[in-house]
């Protein structure tokens, strides 16, 4: 049987040419008001899955 694809790990990340993989990071939707700017710019910034938890978010998404 073929192995399927986890559905909430296909719309957070995304596996670029290098083969690391990329995420949004989270708390940047709402309830803005009381974070400071520079919380705010460096939530919208993207990143890098972390090392460690790779092999897991590859499971996911059936890599």
């Amino acid at each position: 049987m073929k192995q399927k694809t986890h559905s909430g790990a296909k719309k957070r990340f995304r596996v670029k040419a290098s083969g690391k993989i990329k995420y949004k990071k989270p708390n940047l939707r709402h309830i803005l008001e009381k974070k400071n700017a520079k919380r705010k710019r460096h939530l919208a910034k993207k990143a890098y899955v972390n090392p460690s938890n790779e092999y897991q978010v590859k499971r996911q998404l059936v890599l």
